[in-house]
């Protein structure tokens, strides 16, 4: 069994035994936990901040809007909520390469990202990416930014949550939504990944 495997295991198992015990002692029902699940999976999350990418790659008057402020152009999509009242979009370019990090706790923008990460809550990462970014991200994501391009860390807060517009890959004009969709991962909301190639 792969280390990886082994940790999907034990954090299910934990969950799991949380689940048991809220319900167990009242706090919650079965239907409540089923429902935040829902909204987690369908609600809030990446996939919906994989829509607003998309619509500011192909709606240049929305991206516009969506850099002015970003909070109320995602309420134009019908994305808003608890931990993003106050979202700020990062846009990258050619030149420049935008991460975020909550050097404090794990201030987020849950309804364009969802929950955040372990790894996002951990101050390993909070101190490091600070430090040494481009080190970490070529060491722990396995993921390179040119020497030509400055790379700049934005540190969220409770007033103030950052994500990231990625940049749209070259040889995807003409593509539906749906297929420039796939290609926006969470990670590149974050700045710790790149979008998937376009093939």
């Amino acid at each position: 069994m792969s280390t990886t495997t082994r940790s999907q295991e034990e954090i299910a198992a934990r969950v799991k035994a949380l689940e048991s015990l809220l319900i167990e002692q009242g706090v919650m029902t079965a239907q409540a936990i089923d429902r935040l699940v829902e909204i987690y999976e369908t609600e809030v999350g990446p996939q919906l901040g994989a829509k607003v990418v998309v619509k500011a790659w192909t709606d240049p008057e929305f991206r516009a809007r969506l850099i002015e402020d970003a909070t109320e152009a995602c309420k134009e999509l019908g994305i808003s909520g608890l931990q993003g009242e106050d979202m700020v979009v990062l846009e990258n370019t050619d030149t420049v390469h935008n991460i975020i990090v909550c050097t404090l706790c794990s201030c987020y923008p849950w309804p364009v990202l969802g929950l955040p990460p372990n790894w996002y809550k951990d101050p390993q990462y909070r101190a490091a990416i600070t430090r040494e970014p481009r080190k970490v991200l070529s060491e722990t994501f396995g993921f390179t930014v040119g020497d030509d391009v400055e790379v700049r860390v934005w540190d969220s807060s409770s007033e103030m949550r950052y994500w990231v517009l990625p940049q749209r890959p070259v040889g995807t004009e003409g593509w539906s939504e749906e297929q420039l969709t796939e290609l926006v991962t969470r990670d590149s909301m974050i700045g710790v990944g790149p979008v998937k190639a376009a093939s």
